[in-house]
């Protein structure tokens, strides 16, 4: 479904105004699709991915139906509930309904653990109309006694696969069993494992599908490659691409806090400006670094996996992956980081002998052969022609726009920026 304008989709004239604030001028598939059927009360299904507008395709329609209800506050009790697997998420959301919200008299707090509670249950004394929180704070704040879900009329499930990873299914179990059997149900999830499936057919009811790309895809506009190299060269390696002034702002992941750390302080020690976030990171330490990222400050932000969903930072020019994920489907959610709205970008993963095989599961989740690049300094010949990857043979790129190269004689050891 193509709509030019947010004006055909139903919403009222503070809701358009606040997007011509914004400078949002023509909804995304997935809002044209779902805000029509959100307004007239229907649950819905939706499989996206990060970047797709599904915030505002939940948000607008919610914010709507409240102010329009005109109802009091109730101290305790929330009217909506949007259950999100991260802080960085949930900040995220109540960002979108403060800008979204400027021009309705519709209240909203944000409750995440990592910083006290204090303020968190005062918001809720006073009365919210919308509660954007993380499972594990929001159980505190029922157990206490400082928040009813008795009397919610829409619940929002967000990134429901990302809450599977995190292992927070039975902790969203609890919550839903506290909720009242007639309210709006609104369900989104990137991919739909099993477990996922079941968790949606038990909680929707006849609910409109929406997917607005398929399950596992790549973004279209982020060009991948994979560069075989052995584990003792990957932090030269970096260095040596972090010599490209066209990566200006990168996204760089790895497996564990710990190798987050020790990428950060590496670069630091180069000369290149970096951050890491992890979830040993204070609250305050993970926005500050997120702050600098965003305002380039820092050129580059290293990440576990708890950034590679939820936060949309604007002009990420390029993803590496210095560590290649667990799990192949956090290869998705990683590149998706880049190339959003319409901008393109490029994904770098790092491949040692030890993760050819995530590479190949990679591959068949995404169904595409990540061409090689060879050209640098550090290749790994002997990863790049081992067992046939999925799709084929590695397939051995240069550094101008994919074309196919010939072998050449060794160029020693110039930066791989330089050619």
């Amino acid at each position: 479904m193509t709509i030019a304008s947010f004006d055909h989709l139903g919403l009222v004239e503070p809701l358009r105004r606040a997007l011509r604030d914004a400078k949002y001028e023509t909804p995304t598939p997935i809002q044209a699709q779902s805000i029509p059927h959100l307004l007239s009360g229907r649950d819905l299904l939706g499989c996206a991915q990060t970047g797709t507008g599904k915030t505002a395709a939940f948000a607008l329609p919610m914010l709507q139906l409240i102010s329009e209800a005109k109802l009091p506050l109730r101290r305790n009790a929330p009217r909506a509930l949007i259950l999100a697997p991260t802080r960085e998420l949930a900040n995220q959301i109540g960002d979108s309904f403060r800008i979204y919200g400027r021009h309705l008299r519709v209240s909203h707090t944000v409750a995440f653990g990592g910083v006290s509670i204090v303020h968190q249950i005062r918001a809720m004394s006073r009365g919210v109309d919308v509660l954007i929180a993380t499972p594990g704070r929001l159980l505190d704040l029922m157990n206490q006694r400082h928040v009813f879900l008795d009397k919610l009329e829409i619940f929002v499930l967000d990134e429901a696969d990302r809450m599977l990873d995190m292992g927070f299914i039975p902790d969203v179990k609890r919550i839903i069993a506290a909720l009242p059997q007639k309210r709006q149900t609104l369900f989104f999830s990137a991919t739909m494992p099993d477990t996922v499936k079941g968790l949606a057919n038990s909680l929707l009811r006849n609910p409109v599908p929406v997917t607005v790309s398929p399950v596992s895809s790549t973004a279209e506009k982020v060009e991948q490659k994979v560069l075989f190299v052995d584990r003792d060269n990957k932090e030269t390696l970096l260095l040596s691409l972090m010599k490209d002034v066209s990566i200006s702002r990168a996204l760089i992941f790895t497996r564990t806090k710990h190798k987050a750390n020790r990428v950060a302080e590496k670069l630091n020690k180069h000369n290149v400006i970096a951050e890491a976030i992890h979830g040993n990171k204070s609250q305050g330490a993970r926005m500050l670094a997120l702050k600098n990222f965003s305002a380039g400050r820092a050129r580059v932000l290293v990440a576990t996996d708890i950034a590679s969903r939820g936060i949309d930072i604007k002009g990420v020019t390029h993803v590496i992956n210095f560590e290649m994920p667990m799990e192949p489907e956090a290869y998705v959610h990683r590149i998706g980081r880049t190339a959003r709205a319409g901008a393109a970008g490029i994904a770098i993963s790092m491949c040692d002998g030890e993760e050819r095989s995530i590479l190949r599961a990679i591959e068949r989740i995404i169904k595409v052969t990540i061409p090689v690049d060879a050209e640098h300094p550090f290749h790994a010949a002997h990863l790049a022609h081992g067992p046939a990857r999925a799709g084929g043979g590695p397939r051995r790129f240069n550094n101008q726009g994919g074309r196919p190269f010939r072998p050449s004689r060794p160029q020693g050891n110039r930066s791989y920026a330089s050619r």
